[in-house]
């Protein structure tokens, strides 16, 4: 029995599994995961990534790099993995030449249509640099940039594309929102929004919420060697903020010279915990399956 079987059984043998009630991964969406190909170290290669997936019932998964598109590579895993929903994205690093509409455009184009997701800068972003080498600046003097609000210009005009915040600042953050959704963006997510290295307030993100964005939730932060982040914190903001502007991932899939979940297992370890913190069923439903698919376009 190979390793994807194995988890299946596992994962379907548990009592998640056993009643409607119960928290399950059947129609589950990560719109957060990392893998291989990569030029940073991870856990599992994409297309492991959708087999695991697809054998835990779960809807959809979005792969994510921090230095190239992927929207190509979630078209190839569809073919070799039918049956579980793969979609990609890009982030605005210096990689692909920071804000980079043209970037962005191709990844669009892909073939398939399955590249979704458009990062503001992550790890080169300036609120994560701060002045310690290379950045990708978003804003000056409490403005956004002309090559920002050109970017959220033509997101707006390709209606399947979602926008998140990446690792900017809080105020950041509420800016690049409240001009998305002014120009027409559907879907905006602040992605992490409530860690580091955004680490949006309460206050900020309800205000966000109010805007019409989501929050992002992420497993991974709570794992991380020296966190500070609890999912016991996490349950607390989830139900200041309220689960209606919430989205669970798992940010999982990296490599780390300690114990962490493949992404998969760890969304459901995820679900789990919070329902243990007093999240209902319902709400962690909400935040893992119907937001997620809502901003991907797979409403039912």
């Amino acid at each position: 029995m190979n390793k994807v079987a194995i988890l299946a059984a596992i994962l379907l043998a548990t009592p998640a599994f056993a009643q409607d009630n119960a928290i399950t991964l059947k129609g589950a969406v990560d719109i957060h995961v990392h893998q291989d190909p990569d030029s940073a170290p991870r856990a599992i290669d994409a297309d492991d990534v959708a087999r695991q997936a697809k054998a835990a019932g779960m809807r959809a998964v979005v792969l994510k790099n921090h230095w190239e598109d992927t929207a190509s590579l979630a078209y190839m895993v569809r073919k070799m993995v039918p049956g579980v929903e793969v979609f990609g994205g890009i982030t605005q690093d210096i990689a692909v030449g920071g804000i980079n509409i043209e970037a962005v455009k191709h990844m669009a184009d892909m073939k398939g249509g399955y590249g979704r997701i458009v990062w503001l800068p992550t790890f080169d972003a300036q609120n994560q640099v701060k002045g310690k080498g290379p950045e990708v600046k978003v804003s000056e003097n409490g403005k956004l940039l002309p090559s920002v609000l050109a970017l959220l210009d033509y997101i707006a005009t390709r209606k399947q594309l979602v926008l998140e915040t990446g690792h900017v600042s809080a105020e950041e953050a509420l800016m690049v929102i409240n001009e998305a959704r002014a120009r027409g963006i559907a879907h905006v997510v602040a992605t992490h929004g409530m860690a580091g290295p955004t680490n949006l307030s309460v206050a900020q993100a309800q205000e966000a919420g109010r805007m019409g964005a989501y929050i992002e939730f992420v497993y991974g932060g709570t794992l991380e060697k020296g966190s500070t982040l609890t999912v016991a914190k996490y349950a607390e903001w989830i139900k200041a903020v309220g689960p209606t502007h919430c989205i669970i991932s798992s940010d999982l899939g990296g490599a780390r010279p300690y114990p962490r979940p493949m992404p998969t297992a760890g969304l459901l370890e995820f679900m789990n915990a919070l329902h243990k913190e007093g999240l209902s069923v319902a709400d962690i439903n909400l935040m893992v399956k119907t937001n997620p698919s809502r901003i991907l376009g797979l409403e039912p």
